[in-house]
């Protein structure tokens, strides 16, 4: 629950923030490209933080899940947060704040990771040891792939994190009315950002 205190703050502060800058490019091709590849990033990290509850969806506490996007990175649902962070950012049409919000976003979630190490080196020893030894903290290493031939899922878990994922859709309309804001002088461009 603190975790999503913190990223709530951190996403209001973002929004304030966003609301008193405008990017450098504005009105160009260049916002227009970072804007649709946010949007594309925004949409990618909802279907894979999907992806991953399907494997992870109610076992992170009996068992190290060590297959399907478990067997490349050890925290892939992480990992697609900063991908989300980074097209939320994007919407701003800049890449200044597109970079600091997955800048801020890692700031938040390290000690979460941190925690959740420390609970699962307490729970599973050796086992664990092993693990953290052969699968890297965030960025996939793709060779050590492994996979299950089935999967038992868990539903309502899958569409929690789909609809969790999906209100990131919201900072489209959000950055477009406050950009608009600012073209029509209710708020103010304080600062200017690449």
């Amino acid at each position: 629950m603190r975790r999503k205190a913190i990223l709530a703050v951190v996403i209001f502060a973002f929004i304030g923030a966003a609301a008193v800058t405008r990017p450098v490019s504005q009105g160009t091709l260049l916002e227009d490209a970072l804007a649709t590849t946010g949007l594309m990033a925004i949409c990618g990290a909802i279907l894979g933080r999907a992806w991953c509850s399907l494997y992870i969806g109610g076992r992170k506490t009996r068992e190290i899940v060590m297959r399907g996007p478990y067997s490349v990175s050890r925290n892939p649902l992480y990992l697609f947060s900063f991908v989300a962070a980074f097209g939320v950012g994007a919407q701003t049409g800049s890449l200044t704040l597109s970079l600091g919000a997955v800048l801020l976003t890692f700031v938040v979630l390290r000690q979460t990771v941190r925690r959740e190490e420390t609970w699962l080196r307490a729970t599973f020893g050796a086992e664990y040891d092993r693990y953290l030894g052969a699968t890297p903290r965030f960025w996939p290493r793709w060779s050590a792939w492994r996979d299950e031939p089935r999967l038992e899922i868990s539903p309502g878990r899958f569409v929690t994190t789909v609809l969790d994922g999906a209100v990131l859709i919201l900072a489209v309309p959000v950055m477009a009315i406050l950009s608009e804001a600012q073209a029509e002088g209710l708020l103010p461009a304080l600062l200017t950002l690449p």
